[in-house]
Order: structure tokens, then C-alpha cells, then sequence
């Protein structure tokens, strides 16, 4: 493998935190160089969709729940 290769292997940006917030159907994901993505969802659905995705995806000790208010 490349220099350049490895060089880049080492720089891939990657999910560090996973945040489902069920009250506010949003998922905040946090990744390892300071990025930060909302998913907001309009209906019931498309939250559990998406909460299905994270799940089966997503790393146990990644994922938490936003504490109810």
C-alpha cells in the first residue's frame, strides 16, 4: 500500500456519538473531527425508519438517548 494510501486511510472522518432524540424525532451525529449532522423527521415513520437504520448500523457503545424533559 501507498504512502498516500495509508496517508488517507488515517484521515477518514468517521461517527463517534450517536444522539436519537425521540421527543424531537431527531438523530444528532457527531463525528471524530468536530463534524455535526441533524436528522430531523416529520412523521412517525420516517423516525422509525431512520431509528431502524442507526440501530442496525451504528455501534452499541455510539449510540445513546436524549434524556426526556
Amino acid at each position: 500500500m501507498s504512502k498516500l494510501m495509508q496517508d488517507e486511510m488515517v484521515q477518514d472522518e468517521y461517527l463517534t456519538k450517536c444522539v436519537v432524540d425521540p421527543i424531537n424525532s431527531t438523530v444528532h451525529l457527531y463525528s471524530n473531527e468536530g463534524g455535526y449532522k441533524q436528522v430531523s423527521c416529520n412523521t412517525t415513520k420516517e423516525f422509525m425508519n431512520v431509528l431502524s437504520f442507526v440501530r442496525a448500523t451504528v455501534d452499541e457503545e455510539t449510540l445513546s438517548y436524549a434524556n426526556p424533559l
